[in-house]
């Protein structure tokens, strides 16, 4: 029953936050709480949102639908608060460039930041300015310095945090670079996926202090990477599984397999496979794959050409190599590979699902990353001194 003393405003802050703890197991800390009540989250969305059906986005309106607009404000669910890059939508070609996060990862995210009072964060990705606003609530505006790449998304959250009685430092650029002028924090905590974490922000974090960052491998858009910065000016730290946030602008990669990776005079080795395609793009062994190989991905194209169900599409970061896995429709144990280049692709991903498999099917709580004081990256599973070079 709703507490008659409470606005809707209030009474839905609630049930998001009962939502929460029952998703996380556990009631969120009283701290997160008081900032969730101080910052409603419903007053950082723009009037159009946009809300995903069937993986199709649809605009839902506050001055169209404003019940429909207020309820998922406060869903259990991601919204997304810009598509395009804020570009006009040409017919059906919508794609999200900034949301409203589920509120679930970001509660996560701030238990996990293990955030105090008195602490200089460093916020990269200010987007609608929620989670930016809640962590100034906790540690104090004047602790808290966010970064937003979009000038539009920058401006509107300054005037939200602002109407709301915060005034954290909120700066338009390139959250690559993070932002010297208020460094050393004790926090760096990223609300944007990053495949490699920027010397800058090991720089900017002080020695004992904590990186906190959504990870995205080519592979796989997957976990939330801690990372503990060293006396030497390096950082280590491990995985849980539950992130899945947007590639940070600055680092998106746009590949088309057909414009840019395969050409009519390729001539592909073919082989035939009996490893299940898509047992290696999902799941746990996905996460693992993915820090195997590093910068390959994938995608999938239906009935490519006659005779053939789907393909399996696999290629590297820079185009270089490729492979193609096809199903026939008959034979459910039985795939036709082709592959092209200096690298067996397919070959490889199959001794990763191996290593994967002969290594007890570890989930991602078992791995981690090593960054070195040069930029290197190398993954590792349990131990940081088995690692390996994560291209």
């Amino acid at each position: 029953m709703t507490d008659p003393q409470q606005s809707p405003e209030q009474a839905a802050v609630r049930g998001l936050l009962r939502a929460v703890a029952t998703d996380l197991g556990h009631a969120v800390a009283l701290p997160w709480q008081e900032a969730a009540v101080a910052t409603p989250r419903h007053h950082f969305l723009p009037d159009r949102i946009w809300t995903d059906h069937d993986g199709r986005l649809l605009p839902l309106d506050h001055g169209v639908d404003p019940e429909g607009w207020f309820a998922a404000a406060y869903a259990l669910d991601f919204v997304v608060t810009q598509v395009n890059d804020g570009a006009p939508v040409d017919g059906d070609d919508v794609w999200p460039s900034s949301s409203a996060s589920h509120p679930s990862i970001v509660f996560r995210m701030l238990e996990s930041a293990d955030l105090r009072p008195g602490m200089k964060v460093l916020h990269i990705g200010t987007g609608t300015g929620w989670d930016c606003g809640m962590i100034g609530h906790r540690i104090g505006d004047a602790n808290l310095v966010s970064v937003e790449v979009d000038q539009d998304l920058a401006d509107r959250a300054r005037d939200r945090l602002k109407a709301l009685g915060h005034h954290p430092t909120v700066v338009c650029g390139d959250g690559m670079v993070g932002c010297g002028h208020g460094a050393p924090y004790d926090r760096t905590v990223a609300t944007c996926s990053v495949r490699r974490i920027p010397a800058q922000w090991i720089a900017q974090t002080q020695a004992r202090g904590v990186i906190l960052t959504p990870w995205d491998n080519p592979w796989i858009c997957w976990g939330l990477l801690r990372l503990d910065v060293e006396d030497d000016g390096s950082a280590v730290g491990r995985y849980s599984p539950h992130s899945a946030f947007m590639l940070m602008r600055t680092q998106r990669q746009d590949l088309s397999i057909h414009g840019d990776v395969v050409s009519e005079d390729h001539r592909p080795e073919e082989s035939v496979s009996t490893l299940p395609r898509r047992d290696v793009v999902q799941g746990d062994a996905a996460f693992a794959i993915g820090h195997r190989l590093g910068d390959v991905w994938h995608t999938w194209q239906e009935e490519p050409v006659p005779g053939v169900v789907d393909r399996l599409w696999v290629a590297t970061t820079d185009g270089t190599s490729w492979a193609a896995v096809d199903h026939d429709g008959s034979d459910e144990d039985r795939f036709t590979v082709y592959q092209h280049g200096p690298r067996r692709l397919w070959d490889e991903v199959e001794e990763a699902h191996h290593w994967w498999v002969d290594h007890g099917r570890p989930g991602p709580g078992r791995f981690g990353i090593t960054v070195a004081r040069d930029g290197t990256h190398r993954a590792w599973l349990d131990d940081p001194s088995a690692s390996w070079l994560l291209e």
